[in-house]
């Protein structure tokens, strides 16, 4: 796993100095490793089983979730709309041996959340949710989520005070 870890590092760190050309739809959109440690840390402190994850990438994160949860037993669903990036974090699921734990949810966020709002198998079922997608939406994926978290439940979102311009609409969630 850790060797997968690292080759994303790697490849994040090419792409974020530009040493490497990847379109925009192919970028590779990771948080840092520190922040992946946390994550993965909080998931075992919590004992979460059950975590959504709104932005996969190319699945970065997901690793790191997924390491810690699959000791409690557990699953993420994550959701991605991008296929390239979907067949991308495939193959590094599968090559740091997390594939088991990894449900994923292809698609626009705001419709699958829509579609498992509908769904009484998700009240106040997750546990642990990331969210780490298009800053615009944040504050409505936060309101749709809400209702999906259980009673304890904890709720991440990286970046919330970046980029500046949705800084004041964040810090009334925060």
């Amino acid at each position: 796993m850790f060797e997968v870890l690292e080759k994303l590092e790697k490849q994040s760190s090419l792409e974020k100095s530009r040493q490497v050309d990847v379109s925009s739809d192919e970028r590779m959109l990771a948080i840092t490793k520190e922040t992946g440690e946390l994550l993965n840390m909080l998931i075992r402190l919590k004992n979460a089983k059950n975590m959504l994850e709104v932005g996969m990438s190319v699945g970065y994160s997901t690793i790191w979730c997924a390491e810690a949860i699959s000791q409690n037993h557990g699953k993420i669903i994550t959701i991605e709309q991008n296929p390239k990036k979907i067949k991308r974090a495939k193959e590094n699921f599968q090559n740091a041996n997390v594939t088991d734990s990894i449900i994923i949810q292809e698609g626009l966020a705001m419709q699958v959340l829509r579609e498992f709002n509908l769904q009484e198998k998700y009240k106040e079922f997750f546990d642990f949710v990331l969210i780490d997608a298009d800053k615009e939406n944040v504050i409505e994926y936060f309101d749709m989520i809400l209702p999906m978290v259980s009673v304890g439940g904890v709720i991440i979102t990286d970046n919330m005070l970046y980029p500046e311009k949705y800084r004041e609409d964040m810090k009334k969630y925060a």
